[in-house]
């Protein structure tokens, strides 16, 4: 499962884009309409960014929620996926996603609704 902020018109852009294009092989879903106590994930870290349910419950979240969607879609995004888990790819994507979630608002389509809590400057929890 993927989880996505509901409340911000940019993520739900991009999830948009994905479903019509990637198709990843995963449920999609605002977190703001999951059951996050059953799913492990808290409200802090599924707004904090995206996340990426395992169906036997790991998590992973930012760049690496991002990875697991497109390795689960076909062979072309398989290999996308795994490329940004690569050393040094990863790093990049990371940096990447961070500066992407914290400038959303101001992406296309963003609103201030869009904007993270100000507190937040990296991931919430370490998992």
């Amino acid at each position: 499962m993927l989880l996505f902020d509901g409340d911000c018109a940019f993520c739900a852009s991009c999830v948009g884009l994905l479903e019509r294009r990637i198709r990843p092989d995963a449920d999609i879903v605002a977190w703001q309409l999951a059951d996050l106590a059953t799913l492990g994930v808290s409200a802090e870290q599924a707004s904090d960014a995206l996340q990426w349910v395992e169906p036997g419950g790991g998590v992973t979240y930012g760049h690496r929620a991002v990875a697991a969607a497109l390795t689960s879609a076909g062979p072309i995004w398989r290999l996308c996926g795994r490329i940004l888990l690569l050393p040094g790819a990863s790093w990049v994507a990371a940096r990447f996603y961070r500066l992407i979630a914290s400038n959303r608002h101001r992406l296309p389509g963003g609103t201030p609704a869009c904007e993270r809590p100000r507190q937040s400057k990296g991931p919430v929890a370490e998992r």
